[in-house]
């Protein structure tokens, strides 16, 4: 029998009211896995290839001929637009099976949550904030929600793979199943991944079960690319225009390239449903202000909007709504926001404004557009602000632009995405676990407590001495509390902590401000802007008219022009060795690009002549000036922080110059050979990471670290962020 007529009779029914011609490579292979295994299942390939509908269609099936006595599958999201974005399709596709399908998440109806509570059954929707709190707050409703849960799905595995929400959305996953004693098949869903190993072993992690991952040829794909740039100058001799006569008519055009810059993108998206992505808010809202006013000017209608997590859900769901419409040609200026699978529509184009931060960002970003047999087009801006006389031989090369060009061939030609970093020493979350854990069951005996945490695949790596050590200073510092029997309960600092709303996030959010104009809220912003003080917030300039500092409000109203806001939040980013090989590849050999503007080839060769003349490409130290050196071992940032570290270690005066930067920059008074010298004796030492001189409370980031004692800090940021191996391989 084929694989439709296995289906349910709603979902035929769905198939040919929608008029389907046949069923996707993906969704066939996807059922077979589902109906004939006990398999769980990793479906991977490209934005709007079907993966949603291949993963409902079969399980969908499964609990309508097998009703399930509980809820019988669970949906997991990383954004609650996602939940409900995905709800209208679920609903309209289960209009006859009666399953009924809940959303749950802090905007969801409580009328709904209640009535599935009293009623479990069918499909349930839920981000992994709304899990854990559920786990943790209502452990008995727990019991007879997920009694005979089937199937759990998890969207977006790429997203939660590269993000502490995965592991906790695994550690809960894994106390579901302590407590439920019900081991359901897991589904995962993603459009980007590299190596598909470490996804699989992600999605297995505490099953028992194998894993399938069906590779299913989609065919080559066209893609339409271009790069153009624009260019500010910054020597005072430059910004003089001169007319026909020679005489000067405007010596303020330092800016010249910005407002180019925006010319070139009013125009380019002039009648186009469009993403503009950026790598910032700030930048967001800079381009899209800066647009808008060149369209007023020429009299074209306000088609432009702002996309990020600092704008209200409201807004960001009429921007959603409007670019799913066919009829209107939005532009829209976004951030990661709308990297995810959030249906909107099919686009004309992506715009990139500078380098994608990585690989996986990039195919991302150009799986947003091309939706529906479109091919995708994306276009990437640069503007760079260029010094005559740079005193430093490497300043006149723009890193970022050769990155670009490095990610694209990295994609497109080699096929190769960045691999997951190692987490494997996450005490943050074995905090925020354990705390969790106590919370919802109460009093538990030291033994029992580290059985119920240590046994999570997540926790697998972390010795019981360390947990020991993390628990006594937990108790120290009044986050947890012995009992007279001996056991532990959560401490009276302890019951702050978990009693607040905040508790069930595991990532870091600053304290934000609610922006409103009269009771409108327009978002979110993290300082006080006085009364009378301009700034943008989604696609806007307001002024404030008043502040309430104590219920945090900043109240509001619309005015003209283009203004400027800034968010206190660090550029994150790191580069992955094969990304900076790649980089010294596109600065040593002459491949053409046909993506490259007549402008951007000209740089591209300009870049090359000096990288290829400072003896940068072959050499692993170059003379900067007379005391200084750049060391460039063509290796990614954790091994670059690792040599960085280890020649401190040797009291060389090191840094790296910018976090994406591909060398190092030292101060040195010997010669070059001796450095080069002193880089081979330490690769081939052996040296103890524990000795480097690393700074007194070098982290990785995390929410929870303040709780967690800084030799533990320490030792994760050893073990899963500095790579010696990495950095001897990468100089061998």
């Amino acid at each position: 029998m084929d694989v439709f007529n296995r289906l349910a009779p709603f979902i035929q029914d769905f198939i040919y009211e929608n008029k389907w011609e046949e069923l996707r490579g993906n969704q066939v292979a996807a059922c077979e896995v589902i109906f004939d295994t006990e398999d769980n299942l990793l479906l991977s390939s490209g934005t709007a290839s079907g993966k949603t509908e291949a993963a409902f269609l079969p399980v969908l099936t499964e609990i309508y001929n097998k009703p399930s006595s509980s809820v019988g599958i669970l949906y997991i999201s990383p954004l609650k637009a996602l939940i409900n974005d995905q709800f209208k399709r679920l609903e309209q596709m289960l209009l006859d099976s009666n399953l009924p399908v809940t959303k749950w998440h802090g905007d969801a109806s409580q009328t709904q949550k209640n009535k599935l509570i009293k009623n479990p059954e069918g499909l349930l929707q839920i981000t992994p904030e709304s899990l854990e709190s559920l786990i943790t707050n209502k452990r008995s409703a727990c019991l007879s929600l997920f009694s005979d849960l089937r199937f759990v799905i998890i969207d977006e595995v790429h997203y939660f793979m590269r993000d502490v929400r995965g592991l906790q959305l695994l550690c809960v996953l894994e106390r579901l199943k302590q407590l439920t004693g019900v081991n359901p098949r897991r589904i995962g869903l993603s459009a980007t991944l590299g190596d598909i190993s470490l996804a699989v072993n992600w999605l297995n992690t505490g099953t028992g079960r194998n894993c399938t991952a069906p590779i299913v040829e989609e065919g080559k794909k066209r893609v339409r690319l271009h790069i153009e740039r624009f260019v500010n100058y910054a020597e005072e001799r430059d910004l003089i225009t001169r007319d026909g006569s020679g005489n000067v008519v405007d010596v303020n055009s330092g800016d010249i390239g910005d407002r180019e810059h925006y010319e070139y993108l009013f125009r380019q998206t002039l009648d186009k449903k469009t993403i503009i992505f950026t790598n910032s808010r700030e930048e967001t809202e800079f381009i899209i202000a800066h647009i808008r006013e060149i369209a007023l000017q020429n009299k074209a209608p306000d088609v432009y909007r702002v996309h990020h997590g600092n704008v209200s859900a409201l807004l960001r769901e009429n921007t959603e709504d409007e670019m799913k419409s066919a009829d209107e040609k939005i532009v829209t200026g976004a951030t990661v926001t709308l990297e995810l699978g959030i249906d909107i529509g099919s686009l004309d184009q992506a715009v990139q404004v500078g380098a994608p931060l990585n690989v996986s960002s990039f195919a991302q970003r150009l799986g947003r557009c091309g939706r529906r047999g479109q091919v995708p087009q994306l276009l990437f801006t640069f503007v760079e602000s260029i010094r005559i006389n740079s005193a430093d031989i490497l300043g006149p090369i723009n890193w970022e632009f050769i990155r670009t060009i490095s990610i694209i061939q990295l994609y497109l030609k080699d096929h190769w995405i960045e691999p997951i970093p190692p987490q494997n020493h996450a005490y943050n979350l074995l905090y925020h676990q354990t705390m969790s854990c106590l919370k919802s069951n109460g009093e538990m005996s030291p033994a029992g407590l580290a059985q119920s945490i240590l046994s999570l695949g997540c926790f697998k790596n972390i010795p019981q001495e360390d947990y020991k050590w993390l628990l006594s200073h937990m108790i120290n510092i009044d986050q947890l509390q012995r009992t007279e029997h001996g056991g532990l309960i959560i401490g009276r600092e302890g019951e702050k902590i978990v009693n607040s709303h905040k508790f069930l996030t595991i990532f870091m959010a600053p304290e934000y401000l609610l922006v409103k104009d009269e009771n409108r809220t327009i978002g979110t912003v993290d300082k006080v802007y006085p009364v009378g003080t301009r700034f943008a917030l989604a696609g806007i300039a307001w002024e404030t008219v008043d502040v309430n500092e104590k219920s945090k409000v900043i109240f509001v109203k619309k005015v003209p022009g283009v203004s400027v806001v800034d968010w206190n939040v660090d550029f994150n980013a790191e580069l992955h060795t094969v990304l900076v090989r790649k980089v010294r590849s596109v600065l040593k050999e002459n491949e053409p690009y046909p993506y490259l503007s007549d402008r951007c080839r000209d740089r591209l060769a300009e870049i090359q002549y000096i990288a290829r003349n400072s003896g940068i490409l072959d050499n692993l130290v170059t003379p900067l000036s007379d005391r200084k050196y750049a060391i460039f071992p063509w290796v990614g940032t954790r091994q670059l922080m690792t040599l960085n570290y280890a020649l401190r270690y040797r009291k060389i005066k090191s840094k790296l110059p910018w976090i994406t930067c591909v060398y190092l920059e030292v101060l040195f008074e010997g010669s070059k050979e001796e450095l080069e010298s002193i880089i081979y004796d330490i690769v081939h030492s052996d040296l103890n990471l524990y000795d480097l001189p690393l700074p007194d409370k070098v982290q990785i980031d995390g929410k929870y670290n303040e709780f967690i004692p800084l030799e533990l800090l320490r030792k994760q940021f050893i073990e899963d962020y500095l790579d010696f191996e990495g950095l001897k391989d990468g100089l061998s």
